[in-house]
């Protein structure tokens, strides 16, 4: 039982990308998808970098963002009055939570 057995096949089409590193990736898209829809890079599997369709000039690596910390982020969202504020309204909670300060505090 072969392919021609199991139905239509539909037509594709062969689409190459390469990586800063000279990697092949290989991806195949249906023929009749037009060709603003087929990906202008995508992610190369083997090393992570973007991938283009120019073999000469393949993409460059956007900079890397160093990770952040989820108080780094915080301090983007919040200013440092902010900070204080809900600090101090979280503590509050805890004492009356606590016993050690009235709810009317």
């Amino acid at each position: 039982m072969g392919e021609q057995d199991r139905g239509f096949h539909a037509d594709r089409i062969k689409v190459s990308y390469w990586d800063a590193l000279g990697n092949e990736t290989v991806r195949y898209f249906a023929a009749s998808l037009p060709d603003e829809e087929i990906p202008v890079t995508i992610d190369c599997p083997s090393s992570g970098l973007p991938a283009g369709r120019d073999k000469e000039n393949p993409p460059s690596v956007v900079k890397l963002e160093p990770y952040k910390t989820h108080l780094a982020y915080v301090k983007e969202r919040r200013t440092e009055e902010e900070a204080e504020s809900l600090l101090e309204e979280a503590l509050n909670q805890l004492r009356v939570r606590r016993g050690k300060l009235s709810p009317t505090n």
